[in-house]
């Protein structure tokens, strides 16, 4: 069974820019124009080579009444990549209101005995070092400005840790970690910090794992079936919006089910 959704809710971000990275395709692609036809200006930040300017200029096509968006090349592992593209987006758009640390890998499927050292650290370095180094780019222009919403895209995998995927779930549970720590440190500065953790979603981050894998995580959830990228953006919307006020350092679940806690 596939989700159809019937229409979209009205959440309000006009006059809001905000950064989404990994904005190229899959989830990112998804938030990046739910945000937009929610009013947002946005910084789509994604790797060299990875299709980026095709999906602003489809963004732009598809939601042509919506806010500006910009596409920012940005290796997010990379500390001098961020600050650069840091830059450039403060060049562009003056101000940073809202964060999508959604940019991210899932690595091969081993057991942890066998998992090459070099993939296990890579994952680590997108999926969790990356959101450390936008954020502590970001967090200091929100501060200052004294408004901010900060959503992390973790997984269902760093609550319940998946089997031969010890670097992804690793990385998203330290993910949902840093989100409860930052939005502890950030309280009572007007900058709220929340992540959400899917279950397994239709996306071309499907094509890095086994069948055997897939299979795996479609059998986990009670719904029986996979989340669509719709339904986590229209969750990642609310969060990104002034209507979420009163949570921070929380994870979301989007799970189907899977997960309850």
């Amino acid at each position: 069974m596939i989700y159809r959704h019937s229409g979209v809710n009205s959440i309000d971000l006009h006059n809001r820019t905000a950064i989404v990275t990994g904005a190229a395709r899959g989830l990112g692609h998804a938030i990046a124009s739910r945000l937009r036809q929610s009013g947002a200006s946005i910084a789509a930040w994604d790797l060299h080579g990875a299709g980026l300017d095709d999906a602003v200029a489809c963004l732009r096509r598809d939601v042509a009444s919506a806010g500006e968006i910009t596409g920012i090349h940005a290796d997010i592992a990379d500390a001098d990549s961020v600050a650069t593209a840091m830059e450039t987006t403060l060049k562009a758009f003056t101000r940073v209101d809202v964060l999508i640390n959604n940019a991210g890998i899932s690595g091969p499927n081993h057991p942890l005995w066998e998992y090459p050292p070099h993939d296990w650290r890579r994952v680590i370095d997108v999926n969790l070092v990356g959101s450390f180094l936008v954020s502590r780019a970001v967090v200091p222009t929100m501060i200052a400005r004294g408004y901010g919403r900060i959503v992390n895209i973790a997984s269902v995998a760093g609550k319940d840790g998946n089997p031969n995927a010890s670097a992804y779930s690793a990385s998203k549970a330290g993910l949902i970690n840093m989100t409860k720590a930052l939005g502890k440190e950030l309280a009572g500065t007007g900058v709220l910090v929340n992540c959400v953790t899917p279950a397994a979603v239709r996306t071309p981050l499907f094509e890095q794992m086994s069948d055997e894998h897939v299979a795996y995580m479609l059998s986990k959830i009670p719904l029986q079936r996979f989340g669509e990228p719709e339904e986590i953006a229209a969750l990642v919307a609310w969060l990104a919006s002034e209507e979420c006020s009163f949570s921070t350092g929380a994870a979301f679940d989007l799970s189907g089910g899977r997960a309850t806690y």
